[in-house]
């Protein structure tokens, strides 16, 4: 009867049991009222899921009871505040009274909280903690190198520091970082002459007819954010969407563009036969990262891979539900997360897989541990006892050694061809070589190996190869001089045409059969020991400039190819920020701010993740664990999809927003940069 008069039972549904249905979201918890408070408040929590409908203002209250734990003194101590602010009198100066806030009630000052400890970092970390708590700030944002910076040059200032106003952010600091980041752009801008550059368009739709398409440009040394356009009220009017690409082909420069790389979604709007029809020295390619995941998940779609994948998800789940199991695995885990969370819902699932695979045996330590033992409440249990089953079957680890032997070879072509560098020259060698593994790997088994090639072939064949795939191959020295490569026609085909397309006229490729004869038979330059041992250690594009000279008009031509990207990129989007920019509710001086916040806080994602990454960071991993995804959550809503799955049910009607768990930090009505 005493859980019954806790306050936040308004907001909650009790159901038979411990469960409770929260009203905003209709999520079913166990756990009761507690894990209702975690949920309503919207801050990370093991095993709960923080709400994504919940109004603020009750979010707020549900924080304050959380952080207060409020006893019957605290509340008459309250009251004795209020009525004392409220018998001020009118003619005493107001100034000398310090407002007392919710947040200072429950977190006094550091002067008063914990200043005789005399801990400089603790106080120092403990104002930062509060800083992210209290304006719902995506603890990920610890991670970037800018945050480091900050911290690092505030501590050489001292303690006269005082930070800029919201005044001198918006009308100084945003635009000379813009500044900055554009004159970054305009020196890389210097290399398209040599090496050209590729145009990227990443497009969004939502089931409310809502289109947008951001535009990047890639070369060698950094990619760039270009700008973030609203096409809906044209996405489906070829003549309007030419229009737009003609404007930004334009701005870079047709010469310079030697690739668009482009979505399923926009090859469905004819674009794609637009710009090869009006720019003869321009390819059109898809995203191969893309594509790759599309092998990926129809490998995840067979009947036996789909089978494995759920029972490890029937382990994930028991354990991530349930804070002792969860604790004891991380007890036998050193702390280390037993699934992961990928760029695309395939991803995630095979690396998780994997993951599970790595901890086999502590999985099953864990099942049969004396601690576990002992607790009634979970050995009891219908999904303990299934959990178990599993970890003693055979057959299911037998299968996820085949999900991952044969999963592995493609991740590893799309973590290649996904981090930004320019992987156009190999793509082609590295999806033969995966190839190769399923040959290799079913050898006694032809139906399986007829199965997932026949995947990887319709895949290849439709939606990824390109001539300029076919091209670059065959000028990567690499594969070139490989004596195990033997070239098919169909490649020398290929590359004849982009060759044609590159030099439209006689005179220009009067030289070119003498140079590729010097080419392919290592003659000269090509053939010395320094440029041997560069093959190895030297990017394909460099690795022409360096040794190319003496076939001049064919160096300038593999240069310009071998330079490209072929993938879209990695890291997450957050489209809501995209979708709030381009608000009709939003007037021109909110929106123009808006626009450059985020063409600077994109650009800067973008040089951490291209230029700051640690060499040994998945590409494919997302940073923290997706506490909505299949993996985790038992509710029956499906998971939302994630970045690379958007691109092909755009048209489909699905809604694409942005993960949940990013949802609930920054809700759909927060205004981003206080805009």
């Amino acid at each position: 009867m005493v859980r019954e008069k806790d306050v936040c039972w308004e907001y909650a549904e009790k159901l038979d049991g411990n469960k409770v249905r929260c009203k905003f979201c209709l999520r079913i918890l166990n756990g009761g009222i507690s894990r209702l408070k975690h949920h309503l408040s919207r801050l990370p929590s093991k095993g709960v899921n923080p709400c994504t409908k919940v109004r603020d203002d009750v979010t707020d209250r549900v924080r304050d009871i959380i952080g207060s734990k409020e006893t019957p003194s605290t509340k008459k101590h309250m009251l004795i505040e209020t009525k004392a602010l409220a018998n001020i009198s009118p003619e005493k100066p107001l100034l000398s009274v310090e407002p007392i806030t919710p947040i200072a009630r429950i977190f006094p000052p550091i002067g008063q909280a914990i200043s005789s400890s005399g801990n400089n970092q603790e106080n120092a970390e403990r104002s930062i903690a509060l800083f992210f708590f209290e304006n719902k700030i995506d603890f990920g944002v610890a991670r970037s190198s800018s945050y480091h910076q900050m911290i690092e040059a505030v501590g050489k200032c001292g303690s006269g520091f005082i930070g800029p106003s919201p005044e001198t952010l918006k009308a100084t600091w945003l635009e000379r970082i813009k500044s900055e980041v554009s004159l970054q752009s305009k020196d890389v801008e210097k290399e398209w002459a040599m090496t050209g550059c590729t145009l990227i368009a990443e497009t969004w739709t939502d089931n409310k007819m809502k289109a947008l398409i951001n535009f990047l440009v890639s070369s060698p040394s950094r990619t760039f954010f270009y700008k973030s356009v609203d096409a809906s009220s044209y996405f489906k009017n070829l003549k309007c969407l030419s229009e737009l690409f003609d404007s930004i082909i334009q701005d870079f420069g047709p010469e310079n563009v030697v690739q668009v790389i482009v979505d399923n979604t926009l090859h469905c709007t004819g674009i794609v036969n637009h710009i090869l029809q009006n720019y003869g020295n321009v390819f059109v390619s898809p995203c191969a990262s893309q594509c790759i995941n599309a092998m990926l998940d129809e490998f995840s779609k067979l009947d036996w891979v789909n089978r494995c994948i759920l029972q490890a998800q029937s382990i994930s789940k028991f354990i991530y539900n349930n804070s002792p199991l969860l604790d004891l695995m991380k007890k036998f885990t050193g702390g280390q997360e037993i699934i992961k969370t990928g760029i695309t819902k395939s991803v995630s699932n095979f690396l998780s897989v994997q993951c599970l695979l790595k901890y086999r045996s502590r999985l099953k330590v864990i099942f049969n541990s004396p601690e576990l033992a002992a607790n009634s409440a979970y050995t009891n249990k219908s999904q303990s006892v299934n959990c178990i089953a599993i970890l003693d079957d055979n057959d299911f680890w037998r299968t996820a050694e085949e999900c991952v032997a044969v999963s592995e070879p493609f991740l590893k072509v799309m973590r290649e061809v996904s981090g930004g560098k320019p992987a156009v020259g190999t793509i082609y060698e590295l999806l033969t070589r995966a190839k190769e593994s399923i040959r290799t790997y079913y050898i006694m088994d032809e139906i399986k190996c007829k199965t997932f090639l026949d995947i990887v072939d319709k895949n290849w064949k439709n939606n990824l190869h390109s001539p300029l795939h076919s091209a670059a191959a065959f000028l990567n020295p690499g594969i070139q001089y490989n004596p195990e490569v033997k070239f098919l026609g169909s490649i020398k085909e290929d590359f004849f045409r982009v060759l044609e397309k590159l030099l439209p006229t006689p005179e220009l490729r009067r030289d070119i059969p003498t140079q590729i004869l010097l080419y392919t038979r290592a003659s000269g330059m090509f053939g010395c020991n320094l440029a041997k041992e560069a093959i190895d250690t030297v990017p394909p594009g460099i690795w022409w400039e360096q040794f190319g000279d003496a076939a001049p008009t064919l160096q300038r031509v593999a240069i310009k190819i071998l330079s490209q990207v072929c993938s879209t990129f990695t890291f997450e989007r957050h489209w809501s920020t995209f979708q709030q920019i381009h608000s009709e509710k939003r007037n021109k001086i909110d929106k123009e701010t808006l626009l450059d916040l985020v063409y600077i806080n994109y650009n800067l994602k973008l040089a951490r993740y291209l230029v700051s990454k640690p060499p040994e960071e998945d590409p494919l991993q997302l940073d923290d664990i997706d506490m909505t995804s299949e993996w985790v959550e038992e509710a029956e809503n499906p998971s939302p999809t994630q970045w690379l799955d958007r691109f092909g049910s755009g048209l489909d009607g699905n809604d694409l927003n942005t993960r949940q768990f990013t949802a609930a930090i920054f809700g759909s009505g927060d205004n981003i940069f206080g805009l």
